[in-house]
């Protein structure tokens, strides 16, 4: 599972009703919080992040937390 999809996990919040409220196919959604490879978009974070009312920083923190830049 993805930080995205634990990030849904945790607040339990229903991938159909974000489907419906983003215009984000709940394969997408599906993909997104599966795959490890699938990449997620800008656009498809702040739709998401708007769908269950969290702060758009707060989801991007959460999603990218193993991301870091690399040691010179």
């Amino acid at each position: 599972m993805t930080d995205l999809g634990l990030f849904l996990s945790k607040r339990s919040v229903n991938k159909a009703e974000i489907s419906r409220r983003t215009g984000i196919s709940k394969s997408r959604l599906t993909q997104l919080s599966n795959n490890n490879t699938t990449k997620l978009t800008a656009e498809e974070l702040y739709k998401i992040a708007l769908s269950i009312e969290v702060l758009p920083c707060d989801l991007l923190m959460e999603v990218c937390k193993g991301i870091s830049l690399p040691v010179k």
